[in-house]
């Protein structure tokens, strides 16, 4: 356990320092294996590697108190230090450019090891398009997806939602230290979402939160997913940018069409321009991915004891074969519009139904 201790102090000790870059660490650790080495090795073979104007400011510079208390958070229950030497690292992170040499975790890591789909947009988000992507999240989530988003403000904070109802969960990754959460008045669902799932980030306790830290953060919900579902998205939106470190890895690009007059859909037809698949139900995206549905769901991604599916199918028959108004089919099943409205937004994001012009709906065949 000592030695372990150790190492893990010198790995914080090399991502504490300041002034030596990402290259730079992974040259050293190319060079000299793990961090312990790179310390041990002395100042000349570190000069052959790196900068020798970084030499002594990475031997010198003093980080023990901000070390011990990175090694002191770790230790509280629900907390966990990943390095890239863990097994618990995430796979699908040690392929991106610029993989984070440490992670602050809190929840359970055997999350990491899941298929994840990350979902992004507006933190000004229209009412329709939180329920979109609460509902779009659920669903994903029903199909086995685990949702990763950047627990802001609008969708990220409604995807996260919807993932919670699904047994994929979802992860948060914070652009924040581990110890400052960001936004506050998320700070309820974070707790959430580290009891059934993952919060994590790369950037040092007591780090606050700086426009700048966010595109980086940006690179690992992009590098940790299948691919990125855009929901709403203004043309120059930092969703913009997740997309993009997506698609620059290989990774399916999603976006939600809207209303060409709505600035939070420009975003998204933007990337459908750029080649970004159009989507209108969660089933388009499991279609693009070929997912195959976890065991005990249906290729619709629902579970089969999912309560509610007999009303469903009570809807799907008294709306019959032609196009019906909500009033009308709301009188036909003895339901309250609210409430049938807010059965059927999920079954038209499983192409189940379509809303048409003038408030009817129709059964898709």
């Amino acid at each position: 356990m000592a030695e372990d201790r150790r190492e893990l102090a010198a790995w914080l000790r090399l991502t504490l320092t300041p002034g030596i870059g990402g290259e730079a660490r992974r040259n050293l650790l190319k060079s000299f294996g793990l961090p312990s080495a790179i310390y041990d090795a002395g100042p000349r073979p570190l000069a052959a590697v790196i900068d020798p104007g970084l030499v002594e400011h990475l031997l010198a510079h003093d980080c023990g108190a901000a070390i011990e208390a990175a090694l002191a958070w770790a230790e509280q229950a629900g907390n966990r230090l990943l390095t890239l030497a863990d097994a618990d690292y995430p796979q699908s992170l040690l392929s991106a450019d610029d993989p984070p040499l440490l992670l602050y975790v809190k929840g359970d890591p055997a999350r990491l090891r899941q298929p994840m789909l990350a979902m992004v947009g507006s933190r000004n988000a229209t009412a329709q398009g939180l329920r979109d992507a609460e509902a779009f999240a659920r669903t994903l989530g029903e199909a086995g997806l685990t949702i990763v988003s950047g627990l802001a403000l609008g969708i990220d904070a409604a995807a996260h939602r919807g993932a919670l109802e699904s047994p994929a969960g979802t992860v948060a990754v914070i652009g924040t230290g581990a110890d400052r959460l960001y936004p506050a008045s998320n700070e309820a669902l974070a707790r959430r979402i580290a009891e059934q799932g993952v919060v994590l980030g790369e950037f040092p306790l007591g780090t606050p939160a700086l426009a700048t830290n966010f595109p980086r953060r940006n690179r690992i919900i992009a590098g940790l997913s299948l691919g990125c579902l855009v929901v709403e998205a203004a043309p120059r939106s930092g969703s913009l940018i997740t997309a993009r470190l997506a698609a620059d890895s290989g990774r399916e690009v999603f976006a939600i069409p809207g209303s060409i007059h709505s600035p939070l859909s420009r975003g998204c037809h933007q990337l459908i321009r750029q080649g970004a698949k159009l989507v209108e139900s969660a089933q388009d995206v499991l279609e693009e991915l070929r997912w195959q549905p976890a065991p005990g769901t249906t290729a619709r991604g629902k579970p089969k004891t999912r309560t509610g599916d007999v009303v469903e199918e009570q809807v799907l028959a008294a709306m019959g074969d032609a196009p019906c108004a909500l009033d009308a089919l709301a009188t036909r099943c003895g339901l309250t519009p609210a409430a049938l409205l807010a059965m059927l937004l999920p079954m038209e994001l499983e192409g189940r139904i379509a809303q048409l012009p003038g408030g009817l709906y129709q059964k898709l065949h």
